[in-house]
């Protein structure tokens, strides 16, 4: 039995690795924000020392980690001149005692007053900006986590998480997807040391898309030579998360973490650090400074990818770039407030988002 939980892991991953034929590379890609200011101020690197409700994101074996009282988690963030936005919350609950957390997330993406101009040319070809309407575009996902702490002596835990989520998605009236898919991870911890693998949409994640038209708007679509879409599905590739961090104790009252980690992706080339048609993996790094577990500071880079340099069009010189991210977080008791400055772009082109979350735990603050 002690085996059984990464046993169980490893085949679910490779299952799902075993059937990549009809994946689409870029699907459900609201799934990858992030969740928590403190997993984005260190770069998204999470995996392995995640230990609170965030865990339900980043990896569901590190809800094993939140004990005696529930753990609850609050972010909100705009993006893209606040046209995007982005809520996430999440409750952790343990269970007998200690052994076995109970997790409930929820995530929100969304996108409102897109102009529909489908109605903007008139039959006899005039332009009418009267006929231009609005829509919004929303991403829900609802994920259940459950997470088991398997003790194999004294000195080292392992944790076993696993996701089940359900996906909805929604253009407007026009169309409306449901998904359903399963994540795992497992973390195993010795010392400072901290390792672990997580793996995403281990079985595949299917969106089933419908779409429903007027009248009017299939003939606009039939007069314009476009088709008329009637159903889909879109499967969302497996991934694997590898990630392992140290904790540096410098005295008492202050340590620094450092994690690494590496995602990897078995749909082609990606514009990754390592790009190979049968994998492709992009590294995170992340560092966090605490002092007397109530001040942190963090920092992070990820997303390496290759751009022009500088914009030039002519010669079309490449070279590599990165996402930088800072953050801070402050405790007091059971509330801590957490910040990241993320740029969501890259270097020749920046585009900088503030990020807050509030995380408490529902106790008195005596406890």
């Amino acid at each position: 039995m002690k085996n059984t939980a990464f046993f169980l892991t490893i085949f679910f991953c490779f299952a799902g690795i075993a059937s990549f034929g009809q994946w689409r590379k870029y699907s459900n890609e609201f799934l990858n924000i992030g969740a928590g200011a403190r997993g984005l101020g260190m770069g998204s690197s999470q995996v392995a020392s995640v230990k609170d409700g965030t865990a339900g994101y980043w990896n569901p074996a590190g809800l094993a980690n939140v004990k005696d009282h529930p753990n609850v988690n609050l972010m909100h963030a705009e993006y893209f001149g606040q046209i995007g936005k982005y809520d996430y919350g999440s409750i952790a609950l343990p269970l007998a005692e200690n052994r076995r957390t109970l997790g409930l997330t929820v995530l929100r993406f969304a996108v409102d007053d897109i102009p529909n101009t489908l109605y903007l040319v008139e039959p006899d070809g005039s332009i009418n900006y009267n006929n231009i309407t609005s829509f919004s575009s929303a991403d829900y996902a609802f994920i259940v986590s459950l997470a088991q702490k398997i003790n194999y002596d004294e000195d080292r835990d392992v944790h076993f998480g696993v996701n089940a989520k359900v996906i909805h998605r929604s253009v407007g009236s026009f169309a409306k997807a449901v998904g359903f898919g399963l994540d795992a991870g497992l973390q195993y911890l010795k010392g400072g040391w901290k390792f672990a693998i997580a793996g995403r949409d281990i079985t595949t994640t299917f969106n089933t898309w419908n779409f429903t038209f007027r009248e009017r708007e299939k003939e606009v679509f039939y007069l314009t030579n476009n088709d008329i879409p009637i159903r889909s599905t879109e499967l969302t590739a497996p991934r694997l998360i590898l990630g392992i961090a140290r904790n540096f104790e410098f005295s008492e009252k202050a340590s620094l973490l450092a994690e690494a980690n590496c995602d990897l992706t078995f749909d082609g080339k990606r514009n990754t650090l390592v790009s190979a048609n049968t994998v492709s993996i992009d590294p995170k790094l992340g560092l966090e400074f605490n002092v007397n577990d109530v001040f942190y500071l963090r920092g992070g880079i990820n997303n390496f990818q290759k751009a022009l340099k500088d914009g030039d069009l002519t010669n079309q010189k490449k070279v590599w770039i990165y996402q930088p991210s800072l953050g801070a977080g402050f405790r007091i008791k059971n509330v801590q407030i957490d910040y990241a400055f993320s740029n969501l772009a890259n270097q020749s082109n920046p585009l900088f988002t503030h990020i807050f979350s509030l995380q408490f735990d529902l106790s008195r603050g005596d406890d």
